[in-house]
């Protein structure tokens, strides 16, 4: 990690198996209107069905802002690009052309360009606000700091459907 630290380099320490999870995964979506974050995390893996999930989420919610269409810049992980989800938008958007609602508009990124998303280096600076050096942080700790860092409200994490 880069960061002013003195003399010495700071230094994060590898992290060892402790709750059984390796990682957490946590949507996010950065609005171009207000800046804020919308935020949801997953429990499980950020499959396809998930990422489906979570846009149905977020199209509830503007559509209850009287939004018409929302532009998602998307860069090039497999469960932007899958084929299930991309079908999904396409229901989806010809189910609001019927009866109404927010669509979806995806904008992919160049491959090798994510410094184009304006989410990412909001990413980034939240990673580095919350990183504690000596020690790994447990889930509920990374959960309660980044909706701190974001100003987000806690909602109940998407879960992953067993198949």
């Amino acid at each position: 990690m880069f960061a002013w630290a003195g003399e010495q380099a700071l230094r994060l320490r590898p992290n060892e198996r402790g709750d059984g999870r390796e990682a957490l995964a946590c949507y996010g979506l950065l609005r171009a209107d207000t800046g804020a974050m919308l935020l949801r995390f997953v429990e499980g893996r950020p499959v396809s069905q998930v990422t489906e999930d979570f846009l149905g989420w977020l199209c509830e919610r503007f559509a209850t802002e009287g939004k018409k269409v929302f532009v998602l810049i998307w860069d090039n992980a497999s469960w932007h690009l899958s084929k299930r989800v991309r079908r999904w938008i396409g229901l989806h958007n010809r189910t609001v052309k019927r009866e109404g609602g927010c669509k979806i508009r995806v904008c992919y990124l160049p491959v090798k360009a994510p410094w184009l998303n304006a989410i990412e280096p909001k990413w980034l600076h939240g990673k580095r606000a919350i990183v504690e050096p000596d020690r790994k942080l447990t889930a509920t700790e990374v959960k309660q700091r980044v909706h701190e860092h974001y100003h987000c409200e806690p909602l109940e994490p998407l879960t992953q459907n067993a198949a």
